[in-house]
């Protein structure tokens, strides 16, 4: 992949090239997607950031068609998994197949899975068993999966795009604290408001139909993600992020109120993730560094999956969204 010079002059070059590129994906993928415009815009920061995001939202709300979008428009071979709870890890990764060669000779031949694709979206991750979900969650963290003892390296942008129904949790297995802390963003999806759902309905149920164009390559959008991690970040904004983060942990402030709600907090991931994607909210709005503003707007969907609150909280009626509010108060 080629490497970004460190000049200044050619960083702001190719910011505002990539930014311009950026917006277009932007509106493209606006134009499918109606009402929307948030969880587009936290999908292009997971996605800039490197990362992989949590989609929280009942049926209907267009999910797989935004990965669909993104795949299209970010020039990414995109798949789809349903989960269920008799899908298999060999569903997911794939699995060694016996054949036998012209001369007799018996051989193992391996057959990729779905996983092996740029922009994957497990849908109701949570319908399928640990194990299987553990196989997908490997090969995010690791970009690799190992079958029979062979490592098999996934491809280049790796992004997962998971899914949850809110409403309906019997027979599902809720993802592990440690699972969910490797995904960058819980992205609450809600339902639209009433002009964007007009326009949805007199796009989507007519003759026509939309065809998205390709506007940002693969190669270009793994720049992209090199160009962000060199944006620079100024103090008051690093100190910004590890007093948001610090905070939320019981026992690291002093505030025994707060001890009393929260029953565990962020570890690190969750300072790295809010660095890199205040970074890519910058880029995506055409600013070339981040702003306390930014970090206040990524607390929550950065911080939502990574902590917890006591019972003492929920018996309080306190919502993790409750608790994310009064912890940036002060940055405000």
């Amino acid at each position: 992949m080629t490497t970004l010079t460190s000049t200044e002059d050619q960083l702001v070059a190719l910011a505002e090239e990539t930014v311009a590129k950026i917006q277009d994906v932007r509106e493209a993928t606006s134009s499918v997607i109606f009402g929307q415009e948030k969880v587009i815009d936290l999908a292009l920061i997971t996605l800039l950031s490197g990362g992989h995001a949590l989609l929280i939202g009942v049926p209907g709300l267009a999910k797989t068609s935004l990965v669909e979008a993104l795949g299209a428009v970010l020039g990414l071979a995109n798949k789809r998994i349903q989960f269920t709870p008799d899908l298999m890890p060999s569903d997911i990764v794939g699995s060694e197949v016996l054949e036998e060669g012209a001369g007799g000779q018996r051989s193992f031949r391996f057959v990729p899975g779905p996983i092996f694709t740029q922009l994957l979206m497990a849908d109701e991750i949570n319908r399928a068993s640990p194990k299987t979900q553990s196989a997908l969650l490997q090969a995010m963290q690791e970009h690799h999966v190992s079958v029979a003892g062979v490592r098999h390296d996934v491809p280049q942008p790796f992004h997962v795009l998971a899914t949850q129904n809110p409403l309906e949790q019997e027979g599902t297995y809720p993802l592990p604290e440690a699972q969910l802390d490797r995904f960058l963003l819980q992205i609450d999806v809600s339902y639209p408001d009433e002009d964007s759902e007009r326009r949805m309905l007199m796009a989507t149920t007519g003759v026509d139909r939309r065809e998205l164009k390709t506007i940002l390559s693969a190669e270009e959008l793994m720049l992209a993600q090199d160009l962000v991690r060199q944006l620079p970040v100024g103090d008051q904004v690093v100190d910004a992020i590890l007093y948001l983060v610090r905070s939320a942990r019981p026992g690291q402030t002093g505030n025994a109120e707060l001890d009393e709600l929260i029953a565990w907090g962020p570890g690190p991931r969750a300072s790295q993730a809010l660095m890199l994607t205040v970074r890519a909210k910058a880029l995506i709005e055409g600013r070339l560094a981040p702003s306390i503003d930014d970090v206040i707007a990524l607390a929550e969907p950065v911080l939502k999956h990574r902590m917890a609150l006591t019972f003492a909280a929920r018996a309080e009626g306190i919502q993790i969204s409750d608790m994310v509010a009064r912890l940036v108060e002060p940055l405000g």
